[in-house]
């Protein structure tokens, strides 16, 4: 079993794929050619006999340091053995040409040697298709250009640069590097029907990869509080944005769990509509309105049809059969099962998605998005399907597997919805039923003003007097402003009752709402989002000690997954997750304001 934990692993990204290294430099995580494809090295669900691509030091107490390599995804890892020292510099270039982009995907692991002479240790396992595939292995090069091909069905991965051996079911191979040498071992995905690819120029690779990565965000607009982690966080939404279709993906990974050893374990490579835009809405407050464009056009094609059929997730390009199965095959994270393939909340009924697209369109429109030839007519079909189910429950924002409910969170955001059409009309001169989204929005708020307040606070669902953590973003859609008294009731039974040694939980597992067996860590958006409302109330200190605690969890290169354990001081569930960092952008802003700021 992989003795590595969550927060022990970096992310390499290319914009269509995206690597797990460890800190013991094993690449334990790889899906290609695209994030949601199958995987290649699936050890991190399994051990190393489910695939991987370990590089480090032979010398076992060698010690290892990590960074990136400035505002880039290139991994630098610097090992020391005794008196000598290397490092091991992880690329997966950024291809220039879309075109090709299909036909291939590079994994560039470059030896540095800094000091001395180290010996490093190969060890390469490939398992295609979750580790379904045994591959047929063969050596098509030369003793001075070693070439490794191995295919299965229809991928191929060739692996060159150093010289590898069979050994039970695994490939191993010593390299030496001494002081002022440069080795590159490439690996390269391709169709199994093509030809090998051409060796890559490494040079080349490495700066124009690291130069694409900079001037990305060299254009983020951001001052203030926390500037280094909004500017780590919106890169890592940035390589969780596929480049050739706009999809931008929850997290990188699938099956890592929300509870060690039990069964909420999800697969989240897939583009949630919510997720994707309340990322792309940080984005836009951040300077990139190209992205909103190209988003909104990848939306229009995946909902594309009758609103009828709406989907909350989707594939990267749009795909809409994501249906959930189980990989028997894999033993899961520390024995965490089933690992499941795929994600059955794609064919549930979540009423607040519409509001949140509906919002986020908003935003890019008051941010100077253009209006398109199909845009707003996308828009008044999101509004007329959300009139159509405004009667029926849901299965709100945290995707419960129980029964369907009146979720206080899922009826504001149709409120929002209306409010956002209603607004578009009224403000930008667009055209649409202005008094029958007026009158769905009046409804909407004295229903939740008479079913969705209990005792003087917000309540998770209408048959219930508990709360749940979606109530802090009441304010933040402007449904009502963070020092109403309700919101400030609210954040009292909140903190009553969802807060566990500083953290945040979503809801009450023990109350059987969600359907699931099990416990969860502490959801991290939702302690971020606490940190917003303590600064938009005037609890600064507050709001500043809960942020720089949360920072704090991040790993040694700035990343969060999706929650926290508090008591054994882990991270857990999906990784890295945009959820997470957006929710951390909007709270740094919020600290950089000081002032309540409504989305949309």
């Amino acid at each position: 079993m992989v003795t590595a934990r969550i927060e022990d692993y970096a992310l390499l990204s290319d914009c269509r794929t995206a690597a797990l290294v460890s800190t013991a430099g094993s690449i334990d995580w790889l899906c290609l050619p695209r994030l949601d494809s199958a995987s290649v090295f699936a050890s991190l669900l399994g051990d190393e006999h489910h695939g991987r691509w370990q590089l480090r030091p032979v010398d076992a107490d060698a010690v290892s340091t990590r960074h990136y390599d400035g505002d880039t995804f290139v991994l630098v890892t610097r090992w020391q053995s005794g008196d000598a020292v290397a490092e091991v510099h992880d690329v997966m270039p950024v291809g220039a040409d879309p075109e090709a982009s299909g036909l291939r995907t590079d994994v560039v692991r470059r030896i540095v040697g800094i000091r001395g002479e180290m010996t490093f240790a190969q060890h390469l396992t490939l398992r295609f298709d979750y580790a379904r595939a045994m591959p047929w292995v063969r050596q098509t090069g030369t003793d001075d250009e070693p070439c490794l091909v191995a295919m299965a069905g229809p991928d191929a991965v060739a692996i060159r640069g150093a010289r590898l051996e069979p050994d039970d079911h695994e490939h191993t191979g010593d390299v030496v590097i001494r002081e002022d040498e440069v080795r590159d071992l490439h690996l390269t995905w391709f169709p199994s029907h093509r030809d090998v690819p051409a060796l890559l120029d490494a040079d080349a690779a490495f700066a124009e990869t690291a130069n694409w990565w900079r001037e990305w965000a060299g254009s983020i607009a951001h001052t203030g509080p926390h500037h280094a982690e909004v500017v780590r966080s919106l890169l890592i939404l940035r390589a969780l944005s596929n480049r050739e279709t706009g999809g931008i993906a929850a997290a990188a990974t699938m099956g890592l769990p929300e509870d060690i050893g039990g069964e909420r374990n999800w697969d989240y490579r897939y583009v949630w509509l919510r997720d994707a835009a309340l990322t792309l809405e940080a984005l836009v407050d951040h300077g990139f309105l190209r992205l909103a464009d190209s988003w909104r056009t990848w939306l229009l094609r995946a909902v594309a049809g009758d609103p009828a059929d709406l989907q909350i997730m989707y594939g990267p390009a749009g795909e809409r059969d994501i249906t959930e199965r189980e990989l028997p095959q894999l033993p899961g994270f520390e024995g965490s099962r089933p690992v499941r393939l795929g994600n059955g909340a794609a064919t549930q009924y979540q009423a607040d998605v519409v509001g949140e697209v509906v919002v986020t369109l908003s935003a890019a429109r008051a941010a100077g998005v253009r209006e398109s030839a199909f845009s707003w007519a996308l828009e008044k079909q999101l509004l007329r399907f959300a009139s159509e189910q405004i009667e029926r429950r849901d299965q709100g924002l945290w995707e419960i597997r129980g029964e369907p409910q009146y979720f206080t969170h899922s009826r504001v955001m149709i409120w929002a919805a209306f409010d956002r059409g209603v607004r578009a009309v009224e403000e930008d001169g667009l055209d649409g039923p202005v008094e029958r989204w007026r009158e769905l929005r009046d409804r909407m708020r004295a229903e939740i003003d008479q079913r969705g307040v209990r005792d003087g606070h917000f309540v998770q669902h209408f048959d219930t007097e508990e709360v749940d953590a979606s109530l802090l973003l009441l304010p933040q859609v402007g449904y009502c402003r963070p020092d109403d008294p309700r919101m400030l009731a609210t954040v009292d039974r909140i903190e009553q009752t969802l807060v566990q040694n500083g953290l945040v939980y979503r809801y009450r597992t023990a109350t059987g709402v969600d359907g699931l067996s099990g416990s969860e860590g502490a959801f991290l958006a939702c302690s971020f989002w606490l940190v917003e409302q303590y600064a938009c109330t005037g609890r600064l200190d507050e709001a500043e000690t809960l942020m720089d605690r949360l920072c704090g969890l991040a790993n040694d290169v700035g990343m969060l997954s999706e929650e926290y354990d508090p008591v054994a001081r882990r991270q857990l569930g999906n990784t890295p997750q945009a959820f997470s960092h957006l929710a951390l952008v909007r709270a740094a802003d919020a600290l950089a304001r000081k002032e309540h700021r409504p989305r949309g």
